[in-house]
């Protein structure tokens, strides 16, 4: 297949004249009609392995995608590069949401972005049917699995397109983190009608992954920083950490600004224009810092906490060094760090009856009648909640996460949703109205020149943008739109800003809240796997950091000669092959025998200096051990 059309559509719209490793190998591969997972770790460009073919080929590309801030953030890049793209998420009216299919089934749209929990809705039911598609990417595909860090019931929906959409539509599925268990949970649950992956290495060479441990971490942060160079983001738990290490920061002469998702949309679009542009050097950051990060010369992630599983610490961390340039993954670690990974446990998993207290209390909240609810959506107020009820914030939180897990509702994020306007007449009767309405017409003619659109869709309007360009005060415009909209010439839907809850089953009363013990335990147990994995990770001294990631994601390779590990073997000034070669042979004759160190360095083939060494690094780190009589052991 021709590769040369799908690099043009490559450097008209992003300027780029190659791909990056895998992406033309996807590319030709949904190009095909087959159904393909693409495995590639952050950075590694998956968004350009569906926008490129989906540019090329006929009709519009479906991209499923839980993120609402990514899905907007993808369609306005879209736009502005001159391709339609349109999104539909539960942010959204009904009337918006109804618009917006009608606009990707006849208007000429490249790209329809949805989040999952739309999928299995009557309204987007009814109507994708006659969506011409060329392509259905589903995004953060990880989020299907049981087994995975992120599981999502709505992922389990998708599967139900292939019912009502042409069976020569191919699927994409793309993920940066799936372990060998979480990938065939893809296969399976998306129906591929082949098994069909295409993988880079998640194994990054540039980075050097090390583990300290410090009980003074802002001390450490502060000596580290002032003489290392280069631009970096440190990862913290809670909001209100990451503006105390940024001041701390800032306090020693660094250049530092925080981030997190409690900040307005416009304070968090500036800093992070500054952090990318290098006017601020480091970044302090909750984990809500990643989408859409196009910052390729960053030389360290910093984890200030310990995350609780794998495959969000490589996430993160792979955030380093997309330059491929020498970069550093850097883990602070102590024992109090292990305590409270423990403790994360029990406050992950509230007791079942508490759970289901939190759902009645939530459902009276809400105000949701029993028998009622389903698909509708919710605005919610985390705090006043909380306050009310008189709830502990974490417990209420993960006693949430774990009801979406059952499938009863969704539970999104904050959002900032900003406020939409729709032109409901006609241009000819808009005129006949500004003729017979003078007062509206000087206001209705700021709309126009200000934006685009508004007769065949919804579109985001700035009310203070408004006002600076017309010298009316912020509520004047805001009355102007109201009026407008209750005169039924537009529709107009305020800005808000606020987290939703988005019921998926109707009302159930408690006794038929159905949480099975051994559900419970078994997504208990697995979530104990993977936060026991990350600590082992932390706690070791004696394996390769990168190799005990690329054996979570089921990939072998070579150790790496960077990371912490690594570099005290190296400084044995001994090979690799030399040091496997005599860890091989003194484990053969500590199998059948126990020689103390000058009878083992004499038995080997090997220079006693070397012998020695080794035999020394293995006691340092209790891989051997010595009895009372100085003869050696293997320490199982």
């Amino acid at each position: 297949m021709n590769i040369d059309k799908y690099r043009q559509a490559l450097t008209r719209y992003w300027g780029f004249t190659s791909f990056r490793p895998l992406q033309e190998e996807i590319i030709l591969s949904v190009a095909a009609g087959r159904d393909t997972l693409g495995l590639m770790p952050t950075g590694g460009g998956k968004s350009l392995t569906f926008q490129v073919p989906a540019l090329v080929s006929d009709g519009v590309c479906l991209v499923i995608t839980p993120l609402i801030a990514l899905m907007k953030d993808q369609v306005g890049k879209l736009n502005s590069l001159g391709i339609k793209a349109l999104a539909i998420h539960s942010g959204m009216s009904g009337e918006e949401i109804d618009i917006t299919l009608e606009n990707a089934i006849y208007g000429d749209y490249k790209f329809l972005y949805v989040s999952p929990e739309r999928i299995a809705t009557r309204l987007f039911q009814g109507k994708a049917g006659r969506l011409n598609l060329s392509l259905v990417a589903v995004d953060e595909a990880h989020c299907i699995s049981q087994w995975g860090y992120d599981f999502r019931p709505s992922y389990l929906k998708i599967a139900g397109l292939r019912s009502y959409i042409s069976d020569k539509v191919p699927f994409l599925a793309l993920t940066a983190s799936a372990t060998p268990q979480v990938v065939d949970d893809i296969l399976g649950k998306l129906e591929f009608r082949e098994k069909n992956i295409l993988r880079t290495s998640f194994d990054r060479k540039n980075i050097s992954y090390l583990v300290r441990r410090v009980e003074d971490k802002g001390s450490y942060l502060v000596k580290t920083l002032l003489r290392t160079g280069g631009s970096g983001i440190i990862y913290v738990r809670s909001r209100k950490r990451t503006r105390e290490v940024a001041e701390l920061l800032h306090a020693n002469g660094i250049s530092a600004d925080y981030y997190h998702a409690g900040l307005s949309d416009e304070l968090r679009d500036s800093k992070q224009v500054s952090w990318t542009s290098g006017e601020t050097r480091i970044i302090v950051a909750t984990n809500a810092f990643g989408m859409g990060i196009d910052k390729a010369d960053v030389r360290f992630v910093i984890h200030w906490d310990i995350p609780d599983c794998i495959e969000n610490y490589f996430q993160e961390s792979g955030r380093a060094g997309r330059d491929g340039k020498p970069a550093f993954a850097v883990l602070l670690f102590t024992d109090s760090d292990k305590s409270r990974l423990e403790d994360s446990v029990r406050k992950k998993f509230p007791p079942v009856d508490r759970i289901k207290d939190i759902y009645e209390a939530l459902c009276t909240f809400l105000q949701v009648p029993l028998g009622a609810g389903k698909d509708s959506v919710f605005d919610f107020d985390m705090a006043a909640f909380v306050s009310k009820y008189r709830l502990p914030v974490i417990e209420t939180y993960n006693a949430l996460q774990f009801l979406q897990r059952e499938g009863y509702f969704e539970f999104t994020e904050e959002i900032n949703n900003p406020s939409r306007v729709h032109f409901i007449v006609g241009r000819d009767d808009l005129y006949k109205f500004q003729v017979a309405n003078e007062a509206f017409d000087g206001f209705i003619k700021l709309l126009l020149r200000s934006y685009s659109g508004m007769f065949s869709g919804f579109v985001p309007v700035n009310e203070d943008l408004l006002s600076r360009k017309s010298g009316a005060s912020r509520d004047t415009i805001y009355q102007y739109l109201v009026k407008l909209s209750s005169m039924d010439i537009i529709r107009y839907i305020p800005g808000k800003k606020s987290a939703l809850v988005i019921f998926t089953e109707e009302r159930l009363e408690r006794k038929a809240l159905m949480i099975s013990p051994d559900t419970y335990l078994n997504v208990r147990e697995k979530y104990v796997a993977r936060v026991e994995k990350m600590a082992d990770y932390a706690v070791s001294d004696t394996r390769c950091r990168s190799l005990m990631l690329l054996d979570y994601f089921g990939e072998a390779s070579d150790r790496c000669g960077i990371c912490d590990v690594c570099r005290k073997r190296n400084e044995l000034e001994l090979s690799k092959y030399e040091f496997d070669l005599i860890l091989d042979d003194i484990k053969e004759v500590l199998s059948t025998s126990n020689p103390d160190a000058e009878e083992l360095a004499a038995i080997l083939r090997h220079p006693g200096e070397k012998v020695i060494r080794v035999i020394q690094w293995l006691l340092d780190h209790n891989k051997i051990k010595q009895d009372q009589d100085r003869r050696l052991s293997w320490n199982s």
